[in-house]
């Protein structure tokens, strides 16, 4: 079995390197993960050095037997282009796409990797079986707006799934590669489109409770624009994919 990690990334010169640092010493000595390993690295149109600094890394040259990184560089479309633009180019049997930030620490991957082997998608999830939730640690408001995108989002689009937005999830290839190609919100809300897509096209899914981290850095500022554009995008979801049919 082999793994591609897709790090999606836009403007993180001053992160990528201790995040990358994190995840190659994490894969070095892990013996959980199959091999071949493949490090994606979607850089979004970046304005900085982000694809230049990846580039450079020694892995990048194949100093790690059995684990490879590359960089895809792409214009800048938002993270859910550059997410869609990497899971559509690795080939790997399993498809991970993870925060460039590592707010998932990387010994987390071993947990998706393990649910795919019967399941076809797997959700990280940041509420634990106790009913604890790691987001407990954000900013009031951030939970606030956390808590009103779920209750539309179970209303209108995903049902019973309590952690869209958890930036960590897999794919078998024949899955991500199917659902990828059907992906059509670029916005924050791409997650919740790939969840009801999935829904619809009868996969299996599995929500794997996973350790995060709130890294502060987030470039996505709360405003009256954003709100309207979440709003509208989880309204049309079920409308742009009302003709998909269970494979």
């Amino acid at each position: 079995m082999s793994v591609s990690i897709v790090l999606p990334a836009y403007n993180e010169a001053e992160r990528i390197g201790p995040a990358l640092d994190e995840l190659f010493g994490y894969l070095a000595t892990d013996q959980l993960l199959p091999r071949p390993i493949e490090v994606l690295v979607v850089d979004d149109g970046s304005a900085d050095a982000t694809a230049a600094l990846v580039e450079r890394r020694p892995e990048a040259g194949g100093a790690l037997e059995g684990i490879t990184l590359r960089v895809l560089r792409v214009p800048h479309g938002g993270k859910g282009a550059a997410v869609r633009a990497g899971m559509r180019a690795a080939d790997a049997d399993v498809i991970v796409f993870s925060d460039a930030d590592m707010a998932t620490p990387p010994d987390q991957l071993p947990k998706l990797v393990a649910a795919l082997a019967d399941h076809d998608v797997a959700l990280g999830s940041r509420i634990q079986p106790d009913g604890s939730d790691m987001r407990a640690s954000q900013p009031a408001f951030r939970r606030l707006l956390g808590r009103v995108f779920h209750l539309l989002a179970s209303i209108w689009v995903v049902g019973p799934v309590q952690d869209t937005q958890c930036g960590f999830k897999g794919f078998t290839r024949a899955a991500a590669h199917d659902l990828f190609a059907r992906q059509q919100i670029l916005s924050i809300v791409f997650d919740v489109e790939l969840i009801y897509m999935a829904r619809r096209r009868g996969y299996r899914l599995a929500v794997v409770p996973i350790r995060w981290y709130d890294k502060r850095g987030s470039r996505m500022a709360a405003r009256a624009g954003l709100a309207v554009r979440v709003a509208w995008d989880l309204f049309r979801i079920p409308l742009l994919h009302r003709s998909a049919r269970r494979r």
